[in-house]
């Protein structure tokens, strides 16, 4: 038997060889004792480092009390995280889930039930981008514009098509009278840590209100204050109709959100949408905590400053080197494109006791926790420039 037949596990992940054990702040250790920094947060979950201890005290308070309950009841602490989220947002009204996917599932429904039951049209086509991630599910697959993470899974649900991203011209060709809403992210993360152009942006907006459709904005990785806001949609001069949360809105609890406008609420009426998880007390207890420590703390600022902070190292440190094309991102999501596939180089950093990851096949991404200090930071950032310095130098040769 091989040695990838002995796990119980499907192999769904290609993993890397090291078995984290503990986490405190931006530090992980591994079964072997050795320490890591972390720069990638669990792909923008663990915002607040690992463990942290004001979440922790609202979780273990609420394991005291009451687990699980059904959404048939009221839970309390639904109400209060749906009014801390809508009170610092555009939003008039969120339904909790469990994921990023079921998220925005949740918003592909909302958009067609609302075009269908309240509009009485027959509209359900979404118009996504080349490029994007929108999740693993069927229908959250097919609405991400990356042909890699279908294969295998045809037939695909209809009612998706696929414009390039920062076109604006482009883009009308797409919409049509099927079109029931537009969907992207502001930082396509997956695809590379691609920023959305103002002038793309503006030519979205203007087809939504031309054709009465909806905007969706997927916040999965760029919400909580990871860009410099504590949603990347205030920084853009928009107002999305609807808007998803997951990863970093629990700080590693598993949770995820779908927010809209008060025009939606009579789409999603009783009936129409539910999870058994969505919302239990103890998902939305961590979800209070993390909130309140995110906006009491004014952690969208520093994200900021840090964001800039990095690039700006980031920049100096590495200008001059051929294997480096660009550096770009924005608060604390950054990518660093290299001139070629950068596996090795990541496989190369670990080594050195910093974890990243990559965004595409050429692009190192950074995701550190938004109470990283700036010492461990730039620490972590020498680390990289050294490793990208010496296999720039083994080029050479």
């Amino acid at each position: 038997m091989g040695e990838e037949n002995k796990s119980s596990l499907f192999p769904t992940y290609g993993r890397f060889p090291i078995t984290i054990v503990k986490g405190e702040g931006s530090r992980l250790w591994d079964d072997t004792g050795k320490e890591y920094l972390d720069l990638m947060t669990g792909i923008a979950v663990t915002n607040l480092g690992h463990a942290p201890k004001q979440i922790k005290e609202k979780l273990v308070e609420q394991l005291d009390q009451l687990w699980h309950i059904s959404n048939l009841f009221g839970i309390p602490n639904q109400e209060k995280l749906a009014k801390l989220l809508t009170d610092n947002s555009c939003a008039d009204a969120v339904f909790f889930c469990n994921s990023g996917a079921e998220a925005n599932e949740a918003a592909i429904k909302l958009a067609r039930r609302y075009n269908q039951k309240v509009l009485g049209n027959e509209r359900y086509e979404i118009v996504t981008f080349k490029q994007s991630f929108h999740g693993r599910t069927l229908a959250t697959l097919t609405a991400t514009g990356q042909a890699k993470v279908q294969e295998g899974f045809l037939p695909l649900p209809e009612g998706f098509v696929y414009a390039p991203y920062n076109d604006a011209e482009a883009l009308k060709g797409y919409v049509n009278d099927k079109t029931c809403a537009i969907m992207l992210e502001l930082v396509q993360a997956e695809g590379g840590i691609i920023l959305a152009d103002p002038d793309f942006l503006k030519e979205v907006v203007r087809l939504c209100k031309e054709h009465n459709l909806q905007l969706i904005v997927d916040e999965i990785q760029t919400g909580m204050g990871r860009t410099g806001t504590l949603f990347a949609y205030e920084q853009f001069g928009i107002e999305p109709d609807i808007f998803t949360l997951a990863k970093g809105i629990a700080s590693g609890f598993p949770m995820g959100a779908m927010l809209g406008k008060a025009h939606l609420r009579e789409a999603f009426g009783p009936g129409s949408h539910g999870s058994t998880f969505g919302g239990t007390p103890i998902a939305t207890a961590a979800g209070i905590a993390t909130l309140e420590t995110i906006v009491g703390e004014q952690l969208p600022q520093r994200a900021a400053e840090l964001g800039a902070f990095a690039v700006r190292k980031l920049s100096e440190s590495l200008n001059g080197n051929p294997f480096v094309k660009e550096i770009r991102g924005k608060g604390l999501i950054i990518g660093i494109e290299c001139a070629e596939p950068v596996a090795g180089v990541i496989s190369d950093i670990h080594q050195e006791g910093v974890l990243a990851i990559t965004a595409g096949p050429n692009v190192i991404r950074l995701l550190p926790s938004l109470l990283i200090s700036e010492e461990e930071l730039g620490r972590g950032l020498d680390v990289i420039c050294s490793v990208l310095a010496k296999r720039s130098a083994a080029a050479v040769q």
